[in-house]
Formats: structure tokens, C-alpha cells, sequence
């Protein structure tokens, strides 16, 4: 008598993989990163460097660097660069907290694009049928270094949201990063000089950097109104 053969269980095996590799799958992974990268922030309250201050053991090259990826981390799990900004002044004087601001700025604004890219896009594309939407998502795929470097000049959307709005469109690594990194400029060295002088209230340079934080968010404020009338009309 003869054996039965067993069944063959390639089929299986590759419906499952597609079902694991799927891009509602790959979203709800993405979904359940950002909610852990939340909580997490929410546990351990990173902001804390505002008043607690650097561990003292560490000083030098290294604190500017670990500050950097630390930065970089926590801007991916939605902590306000604001915040991480004044820390980075205040913590390393304004030379080497813009170095370690701007560089964990490029480094959070790239996890997030990445994960977004990755685990995102393809399940979210298709649900861009709003005119805002796809209105917002024309501008990121056909200018997408422009509108990038726009939107990071003039505050007002928040940093993850762009990161993940950027992801999703059809806009390429490097124009969103060299927008970002360029973009990032002005108001990060803002606040990261008034983090840097925060103890002196009335020295020029708090005044001037929280002056140009002011106007910025108000220039913002008027673009936003300006662009939001001409999507009206149109």
C-alpha cells in the first residue's frame, strides 16, 4: 500500500506572507510603532532635560553627538522640537546646540520619512481623494524640494505630520532631506539661541531670537491664510 502524499504547503505559506506583507499590514505596524514611540515618550518624558539638566558623566564631542540621536529619536515619536531645541541651547550654548539640533533634525525627519515610506504609502495612496488631499499631495510630488523647504521656513504644520505627509507622496529622499536640513535653519538656531540666553531674559539676543520666533509664526500665519483662500477660489 501506498503512502499519501502529503499536501503541499507552499500555498499556505505564501498567502500568509502575503497577508503579513501587505500594505494594511505593513500600516498597522507602522500604527503600532508610533503608539509605542508615544507611550514611551509619555513614560519617560524626555523634556525633563529642560530642567534637569545632562547626566554629568557625559561632556565633550560624545554629549553633542548622543543629544544629536536622541534628538533625532523623539522628534520620531512626536516630541515638539520646540522643546528639544531650547534643551539643545541650553544644555551645549548655541555653536554646538545648533550642530546637534539641525543634525537630529535630518536624522528624525528621515526615520520618519523611512517608516512612512516603507510601512505607509502604498495603504494610504489610494485613500487621497479629497481636494485638499490631493492638492496637498500634487504639491509634494511635482515641487516636492520647494514646498518642502516652504514648509519648514515657516512653522505652523507640525514637524511629524509634514515627515509622514512627505512619505506618502511621490517625493524623493533627497530633495525632502536637503529641503529639511536647509529649511530647518532659521527657527531652529531661534530657539536654540534662546534656550542658550534663557537666563537672561533681557539680553539682546533672547529678545531678538524670540522676536524672530514671533514674526516667523506670524508670517506663517498669513501664508496659510493666503494659500487657504486660493484652494477656495480654485
Amino acid at each position: 500500500m501506498l503512502d499519501p502524499v502529503p499536501r503541499p504547503t507552499s500555498g499556505l505559506a505564501l498567502r500568509c506572507s502575503r497577508a503579513l506583507l501587505s500594505p494594511w499590514s505593513r500600516l498597522s505596524l507602522l500604527v503600532a510603532v508610533l503608539a509605542a514611540a508615544a507611550v514611551t515618550v509619555l513614560t519617560y518624558e524626555p523634556q525633563r532635560l529642560l530642567s534637569g539638566g545632562w547626566p554629568p558623566q557625559l561632556s565633550g564631542p560624545a554629549a553633542v553627538v548622543l543629544f544629536g540621536a536622541g534628538y533625532g529619536v523623539c522628534t520620531a515619536a512626536f516630541v515638539p522640537r520646540p522643546l528639544l531645541n531650547l534643551a539643545a541651547g541650553a544644555l551645549f550654548g548655541s555653536q554646538a546646540g545648533l550642530v546637534a539640533a539641525l543634525a537630529g533634525t535630518v536624522l528624525g525627519a528621515g526615520i520618519a520619512f523611512t517608516l512612512g515610506r516603507v510601512l505607509g504609502q502604498e495603504a494610504l495612496r489610494p485613500l487621497l481623494r479629497g481636494r485638499w488631499l490631493k492638492a496637498a499631495d500634487g504639491q509634494l510630488s511635482r515641487h516636492g524640494f520647494r514646498s518642502m523647504l516652504a514648509v519648514r521656513l515657516f512653522p505652523g504644520i507640525p514637524f511629524a505630520a509634514a515627515n509622514y505627509c512627505a512619505a506618502v507622496s511621490r517625493m524623493g529622499y533627497l530633495p525632502f532631506l536637503l529641503a529639511t536640513a536647509i529649511g530647518s535653519v532659521p527657527n531652529t538656531a531661534a530657539y536654540v539661541m534662546a534656550g542658550s540666553s534663557a537666563a537672561s531674559p533681557t539680553s539682546p539676543v533672547f529678545l531678538a531670537s524670540t522676536g524672530f520666533i514671533a514674526l516667523s509664526a506670524a508670517g506663517a500665519a498669513v501664508v496659510a491664510w493666503r494659500k487657504r483662500h486660493c484652494l477656495r477660489k480654485a
